[in-house]
């Protein structure tokens, strides 16, 4: 593949054509494989990486910090306290003062506006590390994993079992660039962003994807390819977490679920996972699930990003 991202943002992953999708998953499998296989490239020796943290984080920090230190490059972390967007200074001002002394942007904040208002005025790529309609790092790593796994990503049946938050959201988007069937499971009142839903199934038009919501927990799984959960509670979402608790509690991927889809099927999470609520242990301790594999894989999608963008 020969396509360009240099300078690109990655705030959703609807803003990647289907071939810079592929440029990412085909970046990611040859730079894993080097580095799997002991060779050392750094291709942004000299670069610097910005990190903005609304919110705290573990895989988010840790996988950036070590993609960009194994390219060559340097992570500058900016939390909460040292860097409040909004409140003083305008977002459109510190993504042009950044921009003065950084060679991209990753953000990890609560509000999307603030992600794209901040791409709009940085004149280097901005990437989303997570906000709360969107994760695209998540996504994008996640049909990674799938295809590593299941060795093709067209007519893979992925079913997310849950609430449908920014994972769920990306995963659609994930699926709808590459030609997956994925069905969103979830209680009544807790369906996807009607907006990222929408723009999923014209992206899905494309492809030969599907895009399904279903309230219906045994049909929706029957001859899963992949059953993917995430924890019931959102960060920012404490308050309601007694509410997602009672409503969510039938949809927990237990063994007898994972047996429900007539044939093997992969187990995903993003993790953190509240063992005993969305999944049990006997579930994702099992040889099923992938999880551990996935968190890796977000080292080297991550870094695949930041190679093709910086």
């Amino acid at each position: 593949m020969a396509v360009s991202m240099k300078g690109k943002d990655l705030v959703s992953i609807r803003d990647l054509t289907v071939e810079e999708v592929w440029q990412v998953l085909k970046t990611t499998e040859l730079m894993k494989l080097r580095w799997k296989s002991g060779q050392v490239d750094q291709p942004l020796k000299g670069k610097t990486l910005g990190m903005i943290f609304s919110k705290p984080s573990t895989r988010t920090r840790v996988s950036f910090e070590v993609a960009i230190y194994q390219l060559g490059g340097y992570a500058l972390y900016m939390g909460a306290g040292d860097l409040q967007l909004g409140r003083g200074e305008t977002i459109g001002d510190t993504g042009r003062v950044l921009s003065r002394y950084l060679d991209a942007i990753m953000i990890r904040t609560f509000d999307h506006r603030d992600v794209v208002a901040l791409a709009e005025a940085a004149s280097i790529p901005v990437i989303n590390g997570l906000t709360d309609l969107l994760h695209p790092c998540q996504g994008l790593t996640d049909i990674f994993s799938i295809y590593e796994k299941l060795g093709r990503l067209q007519g893979v049946k992925l079913v997310y079992v849950g609430d449908a938050n920014n994972v769920a959201h990306s995963l659609m988007n994930a699926g709808a660039k590459t030609g997956m069937h994925v069905v969103v499971c979830t209680p009544p009142g807790n369906e996807p962003d009607p907006a990222v839903l929408e723009g999923a199934r014209r992206d899905a038009a494309e492809t030969g994807a599907t895009i399904e919501l279903t309230h219906e927990l045994g049909g929706a799984v029957r001859g899963a390819d992949v059953i993917y959960t995430d924890t019931w509670t959102s960060m920012g979402q404490e308050a309601l977490r007694e509410k997602k608790l009672k409503e969510l509690a039938p949809y927990q991927v237990n063994a007898a679920l994972m047996r429900s889809t007539g044939k093997p099927t992969l187990f995903m999470h993003c993790l953190p996972a509240h063992r005993g609520e969305e999944v049990t242990d006997e579930v994702i301790d099992s040889p099923a699930s992938v999880v551990f594999d996935q968190a890796e894989n977000r080292l080297h999608t991550q870094k695949a990003i930041l190679a093709l963008v910086m």
